[in-house]
């Protein structure tokens, strides 16, 4: 066996390997952008929009690789415009065989999110990030997040606030000062006044048990 070791008994230290940059890789044609979006898919719930987007960033890393291997700048534009189109063409066929449907996960989303204790302000913003449509997020919104005062109560469970205080003050002065920092709070959150204002007033004894009710809904 070859000496392998120096006059210390150690092995000498191997010289780093050099990281070869990432190849740009085949072309996106709207067949393998239609395999990345089972994939996709296969982790998360998208949106036709969303869906697109993503199958959109993955041409464009395509492009800049491309560029960087001295690829003619005519030539990868054509490539990623083509691929952008084939994005949004695989979006769409999902959506024909129902494979994607925003409707189905703006509902999700929205049940999710509001027993989460997210304002419906909040939801809506996070729907239209997504991709979802304005009058399909409507509609979930007026199906998916009718209590929002359970939402709201939510919130108050987790910052421990309102009639999940543990030790709510006895003072009238620090009780209202204490009320006012709530109120606040679900101001921030995305709550109206009418809203946080009723779910304070909700008896202790009760703001569990309607929460509750709201994720068994």
């Amino acid at each position: 066996m070859a000496e392998d070791r120096d006059g210390t008994g150690r092995r000498p230290a191997r010289a780093p390997r050099e990281r070869r940059a990432p190849t740009a890789g085949p072309a996106p044609t709207e067949a393998r952008l239609h395999e990345a979006a089972l994939n996709h898919m296969a982790r998360f719930a998208a949106t036709e929009a969303g869906l697109a987007r993503v199958l959109e960033r993955r041409v464009s890393r395509w492009g800049q690789r491309a560029e960087r291997e001295g690829m003619p700048a005519d030539s990868v534009a054509a490539v990623v415009a083509a691929g952008r189109e084939a994005a949004r063409a695989v979006a769409r066929r999902l959506v024909s065989v129902g494979a994607v449907d925003d409707a189905a996960f703006a509902a999700s989303r929205a049940r999710r999110l509001s027993r989460a204790g997210r304002s419906r302000r909040a939801i809506a913003a996070h729907l239209a990030a997504k991709g979802v449509g304005g009058e399909t997020a409507a509609a979930t919104l007026e199906e998916a997040a009718s209590d929002e005062v359970a939402a709201a109560l939510a919130q108050l469970r987790r910052r421990r606030q309102g009639p999940f205080d543990r030790a709510p003050p006895e003072e009238a002065e620090a009780a209202r000062a204490a009320r006012m920092k709530a109120m606040a709070a679900l101001a921030r959150a995305g709550f109206p006044r009418d809203v946080a204002e009723a779910a304070l007033d909700v008896d202790p004894a009760e703001a569990e048990a309607r929460i509750i009710a709201s994720r068994r809904g």
